[in-house]
């Protein structure tokens, strides 16, 4: 799964959307429809947003598994 699909998965998930989804992440709603996109990349920033939003791990949010 890549970073976007997560976040859309994220998002439909919890039954939010794109706009309530980034009004909770305290971003504008094109930053949160680009990430979504894949049209940009978020920074460190958005990223640690993003993911106090949803309640997960940064590694969860971008889809990073670690090696056992």
């Amino acid at each position: 799964m890549t970073f976007c699909e997560k976040l859309v998965a994220l998002r439909t998930g919890a039954h939010l959307t794109q706009l309530q989804a980034a009004k909770g992440a305290g971003m504008s709603y094109r930053a949160y429809q680009n990430y979504e996109y894949g049209l940009r990349e978020p920074k460190m920033t958005a990223l640690v947003a993003l993911a106090d939003f949803y309640g997960i791990s940064l590694d969860e949010l971008v889809c990073r598994e670690r090696p056992e």
